[in-house]
């Protein structure tokens, strides 16, 4: 029993880290590539706050919505890159 107890709290650990390290680019989580438009409304604490809270349960939900917009972005770059003329 013990054993589930610290798989669960290793699971809990990893997505209250992944929820501060990624806080500076929650807009790749959820807007795709863009930034959204910033409201001003509410604390920087509590909008924090909330957004580890959501990492915390689902940090393999946005570990693979993080890969995806990579994937999205390195596209966009790529066929940007070949759109423009050789200099």
């Amino acid at each position: 029993m013990i054993y589930e107890y610290w798989i669960f709290g290793i699971y809990l650990l990893v997505g209250v880290c992944f929820g501060f390290a990624s806080f500076p680019y929650r807009h790749l989580f959820s807007e795709g590539p863009d930034n959204g438009n910033e409201s001003g409304q509410g604390s920087l604490l509590r909008g924090r706050l909330f957004w580890v809270l959501v990492c915390t349960w689902l940090w393999p939900i946005m570990v693979l919505t993080g890969i995806n917009t990579a994937w999205v972005i390195s596209k966009r770059k790529r066929k940007l890159h070949n759109k423009l003329p050789n200099t």
